[in-house]
């Protein structure tokens, strides 16, 4: 048998890392297949490159804010107004209360930390509290909100707005006396020496 016959048999695994058997092992150069498939991946990058250029110049991607229905431009517009009622809520609570309890920091965090107290949420409450802590935040204006809110007697849980409305007015005054509603249904206190069962 001719040298060259029995040497395409004799090729080496690529696996096998010796470099001195590779070197003794003559292979025949065929390049043709490694070389079609660096050009047809460098012609997919190529390909790639130019999509990722040209399709967004196009406007392909794009959306556009012109066509936008009135309810979703009406829906922007109250996302807006209440998100500049919250940050004119927070500044006013800077104004109002004095001392650490009226950093914007701790006005938002107490505020959310007495929010998730009445809708018996003590979990992420506490968790509130702690960040509360963490700033600086006097811990007593906390518990005083939460008096007060208690006092306003009971809010609709749907109504996440009255919720929202009456914690604000306690953050600010956590002396704020109790509604005239809330003042009525309370019970009156029992006798001495009786327990109500």
């Amino acid at each position: 048998m001719p040298f060259g016959f029995r040497s395409s048999y004799l090729r080496v695994p690529q696996c096998v890392t010796n470099f001195e058997n590779r070197a003794r092992v003559t292979r025949p150069n065929n390049n043709s297949g490694t070389m079609g498939f660096l050009n047809c991946r460098s012609f997919a990058v190529a390909l790639c490159a130019v999509l990722l250029f040209v399709l967004p110049s196009t406007g392909v991607f794009a959306q556009s804010n012109d066509k936008q229905t009135p309810e979703q431009q009406k829906a922007a517009a109250e996302a807006a107004k209440e998100s500049q009622k919250k940050i004119d809520e927070i500044a006013e609570a800077g104004r109002v209360v004095s001392g650490p309890a009226g950093n914007p920091e701790c006005v938002w965090l107490g505020r959310r930390v007495v929010s998730l107290l009445w809708r018996d949420d003590l979990d992420t409450a506490f968790r509130h509290l702690d960040l509360y802590d963490r700033f600086g935040c006097p811990g007593g204006h906390v518990q005083q909100t939460f008096r007060c809110l208690v006092r306003q007697g009971n809010i609709d849980p749907k109504a996440t707005g009255d919720l929202n409305s009456r914690v604000h007015a306690c953050w600010l005054n956590p002396g704020l006396p109790p509604s005239p509603a809330a003042a009525q249904a309370a019970p009156p206190p029992p006798a001495e020496g009786t327990t109500p069962r």
